[in-house]
């Protein structure tokens, strides 16, 4: 059966994967009493008197709630906010698995941030934290900023940020196994959406210095008709107005091409034309910008995709659960830059030098060790910033 009807049938089946589940049993009167009245006016009581016992005493603590508007749904573009309620299910289900993260699915069905800013700050009382998912941009970007400095709780927009973190985490295993330089290597980033434009500025941050970025007109520039906030920063901290050309032409000595496109750009003259030891990762989902066999035959050494069906699967399920599971864990306020490259970081320290290998260098996202890791960067972050609430 295609993978596609399948996911139908069994959610039809099971009438989608999510459920609520009781952690204390009803027996008895007794048991009643101590769950709802008259036992529980003494938990209501002492969140009155302080709010924070609400992350103790209730499920609040471990909860997160996965927020999208449906305007830009995996590569399925604007399809409202009822037919991204099935992604924003799987998310939760990935939540639990891998983090032990609670996570209820959260679409909002509005175009205007405002009010989907709005809604997030009335509901903020019942989570720990906001993943915010599938929204697209530029408002994603002020979604993002907004909620960041408006509520108490940490925000984290995942397209932007996961994907940029684990992006991160296979560049610096890869480098290690080629014996390059981050900050001398030659970097082409092609797409310059929330995905593309957040793995540039997260490289950047991590010390690489020699980055260009690509729209499907070739260089990112003032010019750009589409122009947002994070692309003109970007401009500024690459220098961008100073190169010129196209994907063939940038990608010529490249000596990392990383892809958050489209299907099928990343061309054999073009993977051929890179320099030794190439580097590529074509991450555009569900077809990537050349399959794994198409850049390994065009002499790449070590190549990724977003896909589970290849080696080096570059995809954000290896850091948010981590990310979350870590900040609940020492009640961090927020998630700042420190901590997602920490959390590269942690990653591409599971690989070992005597592991990495041009088909290892990412772990798989059901190694057990990986959101742990994740986890205790972010954590170990919080504490050192001096933003965690709870410490261990």
């Amino acid at each position: 059966m295609d993978i596609r009807e399948e996911a139908v049938q069994k959610k039809r089946e099971l009438q989608g994967f999510l459920t609520v589940a009781s952690k204390y049993e009803l027996k008895d009167a007794h048991d009643l009493s101590v769950a709802y009245t008259p036992g529980v006016a003494e938990p209501c009581l002492r969140i009155k008197d302080n709010e924070a016992e609400s992350f103790e005493l209730t499920c609040r603590g471990n909860m997160v709630a996965v927020v999208s508007d449906g305007t830009r749904v995996l590569g399925l573009g604007d399809i409202g906010a009822a037919a991204a309620m099935p992604v924003m299910e799987g998310k939760s289900l990935l939540f639990k698995r891998f983090g032990n993260v609670d996570c209820v699915p959260l679409v909002i069905d509005t175009k205007d941030p405002e009010v989907l800013i709005n809604t997030v700050k009335l509901l903020q009382k019942n989570y720990a934290g906001i993943n915010l998912e599938d929204i697209s941009s530029p408002k994603c970007y002020e979604i993002e900023n907004r909620l960041k400095a408006e509520l108490e709780i940490p925000v984290f927009h995942d397209d932007q940020h996961g994907t940029a973190i684990a992006c991160l985490a296979g560049v610096k295993a890869a480098l290690r196994l080629v014996k390059k330089d981050l900050e001398t290597a030659k970097i082409v980033v092609n797409g310059a959406g929330a995905a593309g434009a957040n793995i540039a500025r997260l490289l950047y941050l991590a010390g690489a210095r020699n980055i260009t970025v690509l729209v499907s007109s070739g260089v990112l520039h003032k010019d750009y008709k589409r122009l947002d906030s994070l692309q003109a920063e970007l401009i500024e901290m690459l220098d961008l107005e100073s190169k010129s050309g196209d994907l063939a032409e940038n990608a010529k000595g490249a000596d990392i091409l990383l892809g958050v496109s489209a299907p099928g750009v990343f061309t054999k003259e073009i993977m051929e034309s890179m320099n030794k030891d190439a580097i590529v990762f074509a991450m555009c989902n569900p077809t990537p910008e050349a399959t794994y066999d198409e850049m390994k035959a065009a002499g790449v050494r070590v190549a990724g995709t977003g896909r589970s069906d290849a080696p080096n699967q570059i995809n954000n399920v290896a850091v948010f659960p981590g990310v979350f599971r870590g900040a609940f864990d020492v009640r961090a306020s927020q998630i700042t830059d420190e901590m997602k490259l920490a959390s590269a970081d942690a990653i591409a320290a599971l690989i070992s030098d005597e592991e990495l290998a041009e088909d290892n260098v990412m772990p798989s996202v059901f190694d057990e060790r990986v959101a742990p890791a994740v986890a205790k960067a972010v954590a170990d972050e919080a504490v050192r910033a001096g933003i965690a609430q709870k410490v261990k």
